[in-house]
């Protein structure tokens, strides 16, 4: 019936404790809607008619991370490892001057004033597992319809949409998030307010918008999260460049599939739950650079798109705020997503160079949805997945035969020309032409003569 769970053994602890001292308590929120959805919540919320002093004093170990909203974090556990159960009082928000915060919040009693100020019907449903453990939907309180539309699979919000989403602008994006993620469908009124208030959005800050995207790019419902963020206008808003996909042409012959948009779509689809987020990224952004350079002469060109991609990557990393490595592994994988169509004619160098790229695999999985997505072909794929798996890393990576030490001693200055010989002994050395010291010192004197 419920589950059996270190989390949610601590969070029945802190209910009977609340309970215990005469304070009302439920779970709440995305754990009850899990639960219900026979998922694994990944954590526990107690909403609670104590206050946060309250809490703070009937628990050992507390954490004060959001008092100023009501929240108190519980830790139950040991040296071995602590697991928090979230408490939050119930509360009623004044308004949301920012578009995020409430500008005040007053402490209630009431747990059907608290749920009346979420976000979503689906969201709004209470918990009591210890007066009826023997059944879950007996045990639920629903001040929302939550339990009909959680039945019926729509995401609602809770009161009147405008109102939610004034309050608080990334609810849109997480309305779309979770519409995706269970494949439920947008309340007409609800989807209506998102198309009314999308250029809101604006005002949230990059960071909360970036991992909202992220979180649906990596969550297993990628192609129907950005299917819904198009037909909320919230696309156009969040990632224009995304948005001008719709309707560029490509050339049959390689994309019987359609535009670069359905192209992108379908390269969406095939993202699974927990992959990495820069292949997600990257599997996005990967053609980002056709429409500005989409051009009609004897056939549809994209001349130069990889190099406009990568800009256009960066400023969109830029301003969402991804790290430096995220940002590089992103941008590594729009630079080298053509070059697959060259594998078979490399030199072996090129090849092994081409193997030494950061997260290689990554490259590989992004080719393939990137054929799978097209023409089907996947014969380039296959030529290198099977190079690259059989391929030592001592092939790939091999000792230097030479180094600036031994360019000095055999009589060479110092400069920029230490790089070009050091390149051409590496070429050769991956070639296989030559293996030992000598034969490389003797290559560098054959081509590079000291003066």
């Amino acid at each position: 019936m419920f589950p059996d769970t270190p989390q949610f053994d601590a969070a029945l602890e802190v209910l009977r404790t609340l309970r215990a001292a005469g304070h009302e308590a439920y779970l709440a929120g995305g754990c009850v809607r899990d639960l219900l959805l026979g998922r694994e919540p990944k954590d526990y919320d107690v909403a609670t008619a104590a206050t946060p002093d309250v809490v703070l004093r009937l628990f050992p170990r507390t954490f004060a991370v959001g008092a100023h909203f009501g929240v108190v974090l519980v830790a139950d556990g040991n040296e071995e490892g602590y697991v928090q159960t979230e408490v939050a009082t119930f509360r009623s928000d004044g308004a949301y001057a920012d578009g995020r915060h409430p500008d005040a919040v007053r402490y209630t009693t009431s747990a059907e004033e608290d749920v009346r100020r979420r976000d979503f019907t689906i969201n709004g449903l209470l918990l009591d597992p210890l007066q009826r453990a023997d059944d879950l939907r007996a045990a639920v309180i629903d001040h929302v319809n939550g339990l009909a539309d959680l039945d019926a699979g729509i995401v609602r919000a809770i009161g009147r949409p405008e109102l939610r989403f004034e309050e608080d602008h990334l609810r849109m994006l997480r309305g779309v998030r979770f519409a995706a993620r269970f494949s439920f469908e947008l309340e007409p009124q609800t989807a209506a307010a998102m198309r009314r208030l999308a250029p809101r959005t604006a005002a949230v800050s990059r960071e909360r918008v970036r991992d909202e995207l992220t979180k649906m790019l990596t969550e297993g419902h990628a192609r129907r999260a950005f299917e819904l963020l198009d037909e909320t206008g919230l696309l156009a808003e969040v990632l224009p460049e995304v948005a001008r996909m719709k309707g560029v042409a490509q050339p049959p012959q390689f994309h019987p599939e359609g535009d670069v948009w359905t192209h992108t779509l379908m390269l969406l689809e095939q993202l699974e739950p927990g992959c990495p987020l820069t292949l997600a990224w990257g599997a996005l952004l990967h053609d980002v650079g056709k429409p500005p350079t989409f051009r009609l002469a004897e056939r549809i060109r994209f001349d130069g798109h990889v190099e406009v991609g990568v800009a256009m990557g960066a400023e969109i990393c830029r301003r969402f705020r991804f790290s430096n490595d995220e940002t590089r592994q992103t941008l590594a994988l729009i630079e080298n997503h053509m070059r697959f169509m060259d594998a078979q004619r490399m030199k072996a160098s090129t090849l092994k160079r081409f193997f030494r790229l950061e997260s290689f695999d990554q490259h590989l999985a992004l080719h393939r949805m990137d054929c799978l997505a097209a023409s089907g072909i996947l014969e380039n794929w296959e030529f290198v997945r099977e190079r690259y798996l059989a391929m030592p890393e001592e092939a790939m990576r091999p000792r230097p035969l030479l180094t600036g030490r031994e360019l000095i001693a055999a009589g060479y200055t110092p400069g920029a020309s230490f790089k070009q010989m050091l390149h051409a002994v590496e070429d050769a050395q991956l070639e296989g032409t030559i293996a030992t010291a000598e034969e490389a010192l003797t290559l560098v004197r054959e081509h590079f003569p000291t003066m």
